[in-house]
């Protein structure tokens, strides 16, 4: 029933007619709060009860039965209710519920809401952190080991054990470190360094594998491993893939950037490469399109973004789905669909966007913040509300990765800082670590 409606049907049934019981009256009331049928139509259909009953009905009154059947039908009591839904009626709901079990009907368990710690699990000093927003010094393995560079050291530190220790240091003439990215296999660590050069480690052994040279002409920033392949990105504004298992690792080449390639990531499948720079640009470019002969061949080159493009995040759910911030005179997070470089949506968050992470687990982003706040949003996806804001930073928050169960998140900035936060939940129970990946350096040698 439209509830815009003013009037309603009501059913009178008449005892000697068959044809009149289907008869319908409608009447307006004006005052439906009082519920109270229209008297004078329920007089008039008594009298006419009178007349056609004949002469019996002027000796004797009607009996108490016959007159309460017909104030019935006269509530429409026997028909249809008034104010009836037209459809089945929704089940009602107490506007204060008891939270108990019997009281709870519903076809579907309703999911707890999760508690989101406001302050980080642990906090670790990291001092000599290179506080430059086109670095990228911070890296969790799939070995559950987490590897951050301060100056011209790079430092593991175990998460299953908390044991803490030095894997490289470099020459001060050729650091500091700019980059770091460990392998799939979560035994090897990629170096990029200042001097232009990207070095490989055996993380057990300590050994230094080999120098990648010749590749860039200034210092690495960003990179990104595809299996075998590891992707650089420089100041030169060169983005090259090298072979780790050959001598001649030069293998492909990407050029489009104009500055700094501060952003590199793959998607989970390895075709598409998305690379973000101090040129405003954000570019998608397909593996299978490039060569060293063709290396302008993007797929998109997208150009909606007013400040440098840094943080990258492939969404884990939805393979053509990436996620990119601006730095601090865009302030955007931008969502793309890779397939037809569209842009989904924009959201201003405010404040410079220095990183991104993806929930493996629920649909949410988080995301790390520079000036004014130094804070951490954690977005929920794709109505982009906000879930929570972490504080605890002093200086913009640059760095940012998760662990490989995907629910902790650590956070590294300028104030030299390390932080854990619980943002992404807690292992329901404790699950087998995933099994490293061996291809990368199965058949390497030692090139130096």
């Amino acid at each position: 029933m439209d509830s815009s409606s003013s009037s309603t049907t009501t059913r009178i049934f008449h005892p000697r007619s068959a044809l009149r019981e289907n008869l319908q009256r409608k009447k307006s009331y004006e005052n439906l709060d009082r519920f109270i049928p229209n008297r004078s139509a329920m007089d008039m259909d008594f009298a006419h009860y009178m007349l056609t009953e004949g002469r019996k009905a002027k000796e004797s009154p009607p009996s108490q039965s016959l007159y309460q059947k017909l104030l019935a039908e006269a509530f429409n009591m026997n028909g249809r209710r008034i104010l009836a839904f037209k459809n089945k009626p929704p089940t009602l709901v107490d506007p204060i519920p008891l939270f108990s079990s019997s009281s709870v009907h519903s076809s579907k368990p309703v999911k707890p809401q999760r508690h989101i710690p406001q302050r980080p699990e642990m906090t670790l000093d990291a001092p000599d952190i290179v506080d430059d927003f086109y670095l990228n010094l911070l890296d969790w393995g799939i070995n559950n080991v987490l590897a951050i560079a301060l100056g011209t050291t790079v430092y593991l530190w175990n998460a299953s054990n908390s044991s803490i220790s030095e894997v490289v240091t470099v020459d001060e003439e050729d650091g500091p470190v700019t980059s770091i990215s460990w392998a799939p296999d979560g035994r090897h660590l990629a170096v990029g360094l200042d001097n232009s050069n990207v070095q490989l480690w055996d993380s057990e052994t300590n050994h230094m594998l080999r120098t990648l040279r010749g590749g860039h002409r200034l210092r690495v920033t960003s990179l990104a491993w595809n299996h075998h392949l590891l992707t650089t990105g420089g100041k030169d504004a060169k983005v090259i893939n090298n072979d780790v298992r050959i001598r001649e690792h030069i293998v492909e080449s990407y050029e489009g950037h104009r500055q700094e390639v501060c952003g590199l990531k793959w998607s989970a499948s390895g075709q598409l490469l998305a690379s973000g720079g101090n040129d405003n640009l954000l570019f998608i470019w397909d593996r299978f399109m490039a060569s060293s002969n063709s290396p302008r061949h993007w797929l998109h080159k997208l150009e909606d973004h007013t400040a440098a493009v840094k943080a990258l995040a492939w969404c884990p759910f939805q393979s053509n789905l990436l996620a990119s911030g601006g730095g601090g005179n865009d302030r955007h997070i931008k969502f793309w669909n890779t397939q037809t470089g569209t842009c989904l949506n924009s959201v201003d968050t405010g404040s410079q966007v220095c990183a991104l992470q993806w929930n493996k687990h629920e649909r949410e982003l988080l995301s790390s913040h520079g000036f004014t706040e130094n804070q951490l949003i954690l977005w929920k996806y794709p109505s982009m509300v906000k879930m929570a804001e972490l504080s605890g930073h002093s200086s913009p928050v640059l760095f940012m990765t998760q662990s490989p169960d995907g629910y902790t998140v650590a956070s590294a900035a300028g104030d030299e800082t390390l932080r854990f936060w619980n943002v992404f939940g807690n292992p329901k129970a404790a699950k087998p670590a995933p099994k490293a990946i061996a291809e990368p350096f199965a058949n390497v040698s030692h090139f130096r």
